[in-house]
């Protein structure tokens, strides 16, 4: 006998009781999102993998290591989209969308990283980002902030924390990187071989390190805070403000600094204890020369990511969890005449009752068979229809999870009951 095929490592399957909490996290964040007024957008998962290369940096942990790159029929190099900012920037030079204009954007969909899988991490992950254009104030930079505090709120989730960080412009953080560098190469004997790596490709990231062995020589770096001119710190000042005066805590973390080439100025997360290694829950930042870097005009930018495994992980410890809609009702249908016009009778139900969420009973079987089906669906009552109830216009209506008594009421009057 054939092996089964599995799913690839790294990419899962979320099962059918396992969505109504996602399509509850997606609705909610949907709303949100109506309530600031972004607009969806919908980009492929294919792009050039030159895209890649040119905004995340090629040096990256992403491009060197993690992007699923292959040669089509035609020998272009595409990749499986890793993240979802430079389809989006991409897409809107392509169409025109930041020419004189102002652009309040949100997506959706699978992201793809070869990485080691554990606990929150997947080969396949889905994100919901949102990219704002056009605007260079930090007040775009708060309101993004806040559309993330009022998910949470929306989602009930507690414990979060909000990190933030400003990393300057490109020009000032070439000042600050030589500096590091100097200070990292007197203790090389310190560094662990990727930190080794990274100084000579990308030596802020070695501030973001985890090895408990280096805390100490991290913690005594020159601060990038201490290199920033007037305008870059009145930029972050401005925000501090404003998060203060909205009421949002938040604590300024100077290690961190994103593992993308294309940030500058504010950085965000917003970190958990709550899910071991994989703490970061939703990142962001300010890219302002990366439109430009694409090809188009100078655009200033600033987004964030939401990962929707580790909240949906979050969601799962919550009682947001209990609020995921279940089946209304399960019909019953006893006799010959009853399961011949039952889906009739159901699309009628449905007509008249907006909303409502009702099993049928197809493939026949006895009454006790039916209802055993009915208590395995999880629906709150059976509605049992026999030739009796059928001729007399009526529903024999069964609670099935508390202890209440059967009634009769007319499929008319339904609506009424379930309102």
């Amino acid at each position: 006998m054939a092996k089964n095929i599995q799913a690839i490592r790294g990419m899962r399957d979320i099962l059918p009781d396992q969505t109504p909490l996602w399509q509850l996290f997606e609705d909610r964040v949907r709303s949100v999102l109506a309530g600031y007024g972004y607009s969806e957008i919908r980009m492929p998962v294919l792009e050039m993998t030159d895209l890649f290369k040119r905004s995340i940096g090629e040096v990256t942990d992403i491009v060197e290591k993690e992007m699923y790159t292959f040669d089509d029929r035609n020998g272009d190099s595409l990749t499986l989209r890793p993240e979802g900012t430079a389809g989006c920037v991409r897409a809107g030079i392509e169409h025109g969308l930041f020419y004189n204009q102002v652009q309040r954007l949100w997506y959706q969909g699978p992201m793809f990283r070869h990485e080691r899988p554990q606990k929150g991490r997947f080969r396949q992950f889905n994100q919901i980002g949102v990219e704002t254009y056009g605007m260079d104030g930090p007040d775009i930079d708060l309101e993004v902030v806040l559309i993330t505090n009022r998910i949470w709120k929306s989602l009930g989730l507690d414990g979060l924390e909000l990190q933030i960080n400003t990393l300057g412009t490109p020009e000032e953080r070439v000042v600050y990187r030589q500096q590091l560098v100097e200070y990292l190469s007197a203790s090389k004997e310190q560094l662990d071989e990727e930190s080794l790596r990274r100084l000579e490709t990308n030596p802020l990231r070695i501030l973001d390190s985890k090895n408990p062995d280096m805390q100490d020589l991290i913690s005594g770096a020159p601060s990038l805070m201490d290199y920033l001119g007037d305008e870059s710190r009145a930029h972050f000042t401005a925000l501090c403000d404003g998060l203060e005066r909205a009421g949002v805590a938040y604590v300024v973390n100077p290690r961190l600094v994103r593992g993308l080439d294309y940030y500058s100025r504010t950085v965000f997360e917003w970190v958990t204890d709550q899910l071991g290694a994989q703490g970061t829950v939703c990142a962001g930042g300010r890219y302002d020369g990366l439109v430009e870097q694409l090809g188009g005009r100078s655009t200033p930018a600033i987004g964030f990511a939401m990962g929707v495994e580790r909240l949906i992980s979050l969601l799962e410890q919550t009682d947001t969890a209990s609020q995921t809609a279940n089946i209304h009702a399960y019909m019953v249908l006893v006799g010959e005449e009853p399961q011949r016009q039952g889906l009739i009778l159901a699309e009628q139900l449905r007509d008249q009752i907006p909303g409502l969420r009702l099993l049928t009973n197809c493939g026949g079987g006895s009454f006790k068979s039916q209802f055993k089906k009915a208590d395995r669906s999880g629906a709150g009552y059976a509605l049992v229809i026999g030739e009796d109830e059928l001729n007399r216009g009526v529903a024999g209506v069964k609670p099935l999870r508390d202890k209440g008594e059967q009634q009769e009421i007319a499929l008319d009057k339904l609506g009424d009951f379930f309102s």
